[in-house]
C-alpha cells in the first residue's frame, strides 16, 4: 500500500524558490558579488560602456569593435520616439510618477511597431525590438522629465554613447566627461540583477507568447514598487524633504528609526554584505558632485550613513560613503583586437556563468 501523499508545504512569496537556471546574471547575496555573463560586475563597471555590455547580455560575450559599431548604430537610428508617442507624453499631467507615464509610454510603443505581434520565436523580429526597446526609454524618460517642468523634449541625435545623449537630451546641454562616466557605470550597474521582481513579472508574461512590449511595460510597472525600484525615488524624496526645511539630518533619521519607519536606502533584500554596486558608485558620486559644486546630496547621504551605521550597525557605504577607490573608466576607448571576448584587463570568469536563479527582491 502506498504512502498517503505528503501535506503541501505554504510559503510567504516566493523568495528563495528556484525557477530557472540562467548563465545571464549571477548574484551571490552572502559574498555581496554579481556577475553578468562570467564577468564581475566591478570589471565592468571599470572597462565595458553599457552598449558593450548590452552587447554582452544579448549574445553572452563581449563585442570586437565592429559588432560593438553596429550595435551602436543600430541604437542610435532608433532613439526618436513616434509622433504618436510624443503627443501622449505632452498630454499627461505634470504630477503624474514618472514611472507610471513610462510604463504607459512603453506599452503604446507597440502600436507604431510592424513587428510587435511577430511571432515570438522570430528571433530577428524580437532582436530588434529591443533594439528598438533600449534605444527609446532613453528619450522617453528625458522627455517626461523635461515635461515635468514645463520645457520642450529635446531630440535625440544619432551620435554618442547612450548616455551623453539621455544627459543632453535631458539638460538640453551636454554633459561633462565626469558626469558620462558616472551615468555609463550607472546604466552598466542597472543593466541586470537576476530573477528580481520586474524579471519574473516580464517572464510570467513572456511565458505566455505576449509580445515584448507588454512584457516589459509589466516588469516597469512591478519596478515602480517602493519595495523595488521605487525605493530610489523615495531616497530622493528624503533628501529633499531633509534639504527643503533645512532639517537636521541626525534628528530626522533618528525620529524615523523611532518611529519604526523604513529609512529608503538601507540594506537590500538579498545582499547580506554590501551591494557591490553601491562601492563603486559611493566613488564617483563623490567626484561628480565636486565637479558640479553641489556637494549637498552627496553629504547628507553620507551623514545619514554614519547615523544608520551606528545605530544599526549595516555595512558601511549602504547610502553613500567612501568605499575604495575606483580607477578611472574609459568609455571612448581605441579598436580593440578583433576577437569577440578580447577585453583588456577584463578577466573572464566562465566557471560561476551558470546559476539557478531564486526569485529575489
Amino acid at each position: 500500500m502506498s504512502a498517503p501523499p505528503s501535506a503541501p508545504t505554504n510559503t510567504r512569496g516566493l523568495a528563495g524558490v528556484v525557477a530557472l537556471d540562467s548563465k545571464i546574471s549571477a548574484i551571490n547575496g552572502d559574498e555581496g558579488t554579481l556577475v553578468y555573463q562570467g564577468y564581475t560586475i566591478e570589471d565592468l563597471a571599470r572597462d565595458a560602456s553599457f552598449e558593450e555590455t548590452v552587447y554582452l547580455l544579448w549574445n553572452g560575450a563581449m563585442p570586437n569593435q565592429a559588432q560593438l559599431d553596429e550595435l551602436n548604430a543600430q541604437l542610435r537610428a532608433e532613439r526618436a520616439l513616434p509622433d504618436g508617442v510624443t503627443n501622449l507624453l505632452r498630454a499627461t499631467p505634470r504630477d503624474a510618477n514618472p514611472m507610471a507615464v513610462l510604463r504607459t509610454a512603453v506599452s503604446y510603443l507597440a502600436a507604431f511597431d510592424p513587428d510587435a505581434d511577430a511571432d515570438v520565436t522570430d528571433r530577428a523580429a524580437g532582436y530588434r525590438k529591443a533594439v528598438k526597446l533600449t534605444a527609446k526609454m532613453p528619450t522617453i524618460v528625458a522627455a517626461v522629465e523635461r515635461l515635468r517642468k514645463g520645457l520642450e523634449p529635446v531630440a535625440p541625435r544619432a551620435e554618442g554613447s547612450t548616455a551623453f545623449e539621455f544627459l543632453r537630451m535631458l539638460t538640453g546641454e551636454e554633459p561633462g566627461a565626469r558626469a558620462e562616466e558616472v551615468m555609463d557605470a550607472c546604466l552598466v550597474l542597472h543593466a541586470d540583477h537576476g530573477l528580481n521582481a520586474a524579471t519574473f513579472t516580464a517572464r510570467v508574461i513572456g511565458s505566455t507568447l505576449a509580445d515584448m512590449y507588454g512584457a516589459v511595460a509589466g516588469a516597469i510597472g512591478a519596478l515602480k514598487g517602493p519595495l523595488h525600484g521605487g525605493a530610489n525615488r523615495a531616497v530622493m524624496e528624503m533628501l529633499q524633504e531633509i534639504d527643503a526645511h533645512d532639517l537636521d539630518t541626525q534628528e530626522y533619521i533618528e525620529q524615523k528609526l523611532g518611529r519604526k519607519e523604513k529609512v529608503m536606502g538601507i540594506g537590500h533584500r538579498v545582499y547580506r554584505t554590501l551591494d557591490p554596486r553601491a562601492k563603486i558608485l559611493g566613488a564617483m558620486l563623490e567626484g561628480l558632485s565636486e565637479e558640479k559644486g553641489e556637494m549637498k546630496w552627496y553629504e547628507t547621504s553620507v551623514a545619514i550613513q554614519s547615523i544608520i551605521n551606528e545605530e544599526k550597525g549595516l555595512p558601511a557605504g549602504a547610502v553613500g560613503g567612501q568605499p575604495p577607490h575606483t580607477p578611472p573608466r574609459r568609455v571612448h576607448r581605441p579598436a580593440r583586437q578583433d576577437h569577440p571576448t578580447h577585453r583588456g584587463a577584463v578577466a573572464v570568469r566562465r566557471a560561476d556563468a551558470s546559476r539557478s536563479q531564486r526569485v529575489n527582491e
